[in-house]
Formats: structure tokens, C-alpha cells, sequence
């Protein structure tokens, strides 16, 4: 809790400072970057976690990986973040570095679960239903595919959940037929 507290606080002075330089775009490409490296690299994320790794050594390593894929700030950034001895945070900056920015520019993030891959006719009008649902904000749709839901879709928007599934609904179908309406239960 207390390294999403202070991830939070990063992320909001470097966002602010972002949008005071014109370079927030830049910026939150970087964090999407970092972010891919650290889903990618787990070998990365354990070394900025470790303790036994000097400060300099993980400031080097980030400055080899990213220093001419970046903007300046961001290197400023992961400068200022090792020196404090935090670069254990730094994905989680990164993490909540996307959510603030989404917030900023009005984008609601949903994700959109089916048995098959979404074609592009289908994607279109999910992202239509999300902009309804949420108001007209632009859309940042996810595709998960997983076979066990067999057939329909669900999707979920921030902390709400539309369940149109075949598997749900032959749940629901297994549920009724169990309580025989028919026989009476002493």
C-alpha cells in the first residue's frame, strides 16, 4: 500500500511536470516502454528490487537500456528516483503514470473477453457501447481470448461488468434446472 502511495506521487509530479514542458506524450510513451520492458523482463524488475544491487549499478543499467529511447525527463526522472534508493517503485510509477494520464485525457480503458479474436466490424461497435456506456470518452479496448467462456463476450469497464456469456448463461441454466419447481421439499 505504501509503495502504491508514494508510485502515485511520482507519477503525479512527473506527469505535471510533463505537461509544463509540452513533452507528455513523450513521456507517457516512455512509461508504456518501461512497462513493456518490465511485463517482458522479469530479471529486470527482481534486479531493481534487489537490495544487494548498488544504486549506481541499477542507475547505469537504466541509463544503458533507455537513455537514447527516452525523452530527458524521463531519464531525470529514473535519476532522481535512484538516488532516493526507490527504484523498486519505478514499474509501479510507470503503471500508475498511464492511469493518471488516461484520467487526464478522458480515455476509459476496458476490456472485451471472447472465445474467438474480435474482427474489426465486431471491435467497432464494442468500442461504440463502451463510448455510450461512459458517456462518449475515447476508448482504450483490450482483447483477452479465453475459450472456457465457448460462445458471447464479457466486458468490463473500470469496476462495472457486462456478463453476456454462454457460459454464464448455461450457469444460470444448470442453477434453475436444479431447483426442481416440481417436487416438493420437506
Amino acid at each position: 500500500m505504501a509503495e502504491e502511495r508514494v508510485a502515485s506521487r511520482y507519477a503525479k509530479s512527473l506527469l505535471e511536470l510533463a505537461e509544463e514542458k509540452n513533452v507528455l506524450e513523450e513521456v507517457h510513451r516512455d512509461m508504456l516502454l518501461f512497462s513493456e520492458v518490465c511485463s517482458q523482463n522479469r530479471d529486470f524488475v527482481l534486479m531493481l528490487r534487489n537490495p544487494v544491487v548498488k544504486h549506481d549499478k541499477k542507475k547505469a543499467v537504466l541509463e544503458a537500456i533507455f537513455k537514447d529511447k527516452v525523452d530527458a525527463l524521463t531519464i531525470a526522472n529514473f535519476d532522481i528516483i535512484t538516488r532516493k534508493n526507490r527504484e523498486a517503485i519505478l514499474p509501479a510509477v510507470a503503471r500508475e503514470f498511464h492511469n493518471l494520464y488516461n484520467i487526464r485525457k478522458g480515455i476509459e480503458v476496458a476490456t472485451v473477453t471472447t472465445a474467438v479474436p474480435l474482427d474489426k466490424e465486431l471491435r467497432e461497435e464494442i468500442e461504440k457501447l463502451v463510448q455510450k456506456i461512459t458517456s462518449g470518452k475515447k476508448v482504450d479496448l483490450t482483447e483477452v481470448i479465453d475459450e472456457d467462456i465457448i460462445g458471447g463476450f464479457t466486458l468490463k469497464i473500470g469496476d462495472r461488468q457486462i456478463d453476456d456469456s454462454l457460459k454464464t448463461k448455461l450457469k444460470t441454466l444448470q442453477l434453475k434446472f436444479s431447483q426442481n419447481q416440481y417436487i416438493k421439499e420437506f
